[in-house]
């Protein structure tokens, strides 16, 4: 029997089914270190997970995030490898239309082949909802025409700050893209990354450089990133208390302590 090609056969489904459980179970993790469920899903109406719909009310408009559910009608359950790649890395859909920096390509442009294959893997392996995407509701001058031009100004604005090297670097600049909210932008939304982690008083984001870290001490740290909790016994709110709860308080220790030594010694 051991050497029979039925066994063979039996012997390669298995191994397959093995190594696509694991290759989802690695995508499911990168899916909570970016929190891909606090933006494409619309939690304060209980909408379905990564139905979209979620508004987003920034200086520019209202944007809404679309459905990133395996729906091969209103999701994204058509896309190949390829274009699940090109709009993760580069913020191009299927059709070559630009997307709107609200999703935040310009982190995840550093995100390595094997994550974003596990990432999509996951997504593609939850159940797919039907819904259509909500238009945004935008000042009248913001066309994606304009959006080549504002991805080179930022591309341009960030060359002089490329990721540093390392876990905790790669968590905190690309995976948790967190200068998306705690790095200030021009009045055109360019992130100004000479002022990396000085903070964002549009989006009420504190300032998370390593000179606003001073007087925290790493288990302070640790609680913030595990529960939310602040120094003085108070705890974050608004979309930071999302962030802990679908995000950094799902991280493994090992990952919050990269991120925390990265954040405190740059």
């Amino acid at each position: 029997m051991k050497g029979s090609p039925i066994f063979t056969l039996l012997l390669m489904v298995l191994t397959s089914t093995s190594n696509a459980n694991d290759l989802i179970s690695k995508g499911q993790y990168i899916f909570t270190l970016s929190n891909c469920y606090g933006c494409h899903t619309d939690i304060d109406n209980d909408g379905q997970t990564l139905a979209g719909g979620r508004a987003m009310e920034t200086q520019f408009g209202t944007f809404y995030a679309p459905n990133i559910t395996p729906d091969k009608e209103t999701g994204i359950g058509l896309w190949t490898d390829q274009q699940f790649n090109q709009a993760v890395r580069s913020g191009l859909a299927p059709d070559g239309t630009h997307y709107y920096p609200t999703f935040p390509y310009t982190a995840y442009k550093n995100m390595t082949d094997p994550d974003i294959k596990a990432l999509k893997a996951y997504i593609f392996s939850l159940k797919p909802v039907q819904k259509k995407n909500k238009k945004h509701q935008l000042l009248w001058y913001l066309s994606r025409k304009a959006i080549p031009m504002w991805k080179s100004l930022n591309r341009y604005a960030q060359d002089g700050h490329r990721s540093a090297d390392g876990r905790g670097a790669y968590l905190v600049n690309t995976l948790g893209h967190c200068n998306e909210c705690h790095t200030p932008r021009s009045q055109i939304g360019v992130l100004q990354m000479d002022q990396k982690f000085k903070g964002n008083e549009q989006l009420s984001a504190p300032d998370i450089s390593s000179q606003g870290l001073t007087g925290w001490n790493n288990t302070e740290l640790l609680e913030l990133f595990s529960e939310g909790v602040l120094p003085d016994g108070d705890y974050v709110s608004d979309h930071m208390a999302e962030v802990v709860e679908f995000s950094t308080s799902r991280w493994k220790v090992e990952d919050q302590k990269a991120a925390i030594h990265y954040l405190t010694s740059q």
